[in-house]
């Protein structure tokens, strides 16, 4: 019986003490502060994404390309090679977020449906070059990740820092698919 009372005790001071051992803290997803929509637009080549459902059927050759209109939006345009040699693109248009430069809303509904706001996801620039050759994307619930490139394939140092810079932020990039080639 003295065993089971000890035990019990012993239980409910460790439930009752604060854990111990490190911390995991991450840095809040934050978008960048500055972005340019005339640099930024044009083609991108996908490096490396977190699985998502949309992209299941692509094998390989994923681009992104953005066309800013007239009226302030920007047209996206989703293309890839799919596993059976096939193409499949998908076309949508993105808007800027009022007072945030880095965060863009961007949705592939019909215009028709453009006032449901959950036809609009986040689009955040997490990270980006200088000289806009390459971008990291995500949202701020860590969901979506995306690697983007000018070129078809990037520096394995460069690719390794962009994904130091994602787990900084709470990404869980162990389903990490790499697309492309790295040097």
């Amino acid at each position: 019986m003295r065993a089971l009372q000890t035990l019990l005790l012993a239980s409910a001071v460790a439930l009752a003490l604060p854990a111990t051992g490190p911390a995991i803290a991450a840095d809040p997803v934050t978008s960048v502060p500055e972005l340019e929509l005339s640099r930024y637009a044009g083609q991108w080549n996908e490096i490396a994404h977190l699985p998502v459902s949309f992209q299941r059927k692509c094998a390989g050759e994923i681009t992104a390309s953005y066309a800013l209109h007239a009226d302030g939006t920007i047209g996206v345009r989703n293309a890839c090679r799919t596993h059976d040699g096939g193409h499949a693109v998908a076309e949508g248009v993105a808007r800027t977020v009022e007072g945030h430069p880095g965060r863009l809303q961007v949705r592939f509904a019909p215009d028709w449906l453009s006032w449901l706001p959950l036809v609009w996801a986040d689009y955040w620039v997490i990270a980006l070059d200088p000289g806009y050759q390459w971008a990291v994307i995500g949202d701020p619930d860590r969901e979506y990740l995306w690697i983007l490139s000018r070129e078809p394939a990037m520096d394995r140092a460069q690719f390794d820092r962009l994904k130091a810079k994602a787990e900084a932020m709470g990404y869980d990039l162990a389903p990490l698919v790499v697309a492309a080639p790295l040097r």
